[in-house]
């Protein structure tokens, strides 16, 4: 199913993430896609507020995978941007992650493809600034 969503704002984008966080299961992966500047993070931020995370959000940009356990699920959010080659996803044990109880975020997951599972649900955010600088299409494929 697809669903697409149009953003006005941050606080909107962020709302989005937190309905989706609220509603994400034991074992989920989301695979966040999107340009730089488009609201990824923003998005990640609400999608923790749904889990129940109260702790700052940040892109893991130099650490690939940060780890939140304080929410009503454990929450894996990855930024493989930085990943050099693939097997670096086999030194930080990613199969644990993909295939355990907690929720997994993976920004531009597009560069670890061939690893990912057939039942990921994909994000994708979109600027369109004829529509406005906040305005985003939110696509959500599952």
């Amino acid at each position: 199913m697809i669903k697409e969503i149009e953003s006005f704002s941050p606080e909107d984008t962020y709302k989005l993430g937190e309905m989706l966080g609220c509603q994400a299961k034991p074992g989920a992966i989301y695979c966040l896609d999107g340009d730089l500047g488009v609201g990824k993070t923003v998005f990640t931020q609400g999608f923790s507020r749904g889990l129940n995370i109260d702790e700052p959000i940040n892109s893991p940009t130099f650490t690939i995978v940060q780890e939140y356990h304080e929410g009503r699920l454990p929450f894996y959010h990855f930024d493989v941007y930085r990943i050099g080659d693939i097997s670096e996803m086999d030194e930080i044990g990613y199969e644990d992650y993909f295939f355990g109880d907690g929720v997994c975020f993976i920004e531009w997951a597009k560069l670890i493809g061939e690893l990912l599972p057939d039942d990921v649900v994909w994000v994708t955010i979109e600027k369109d600034l004829e529509k406005g600088f906040d305005y985003r299409k939110i696509t959500i494929k599952d």
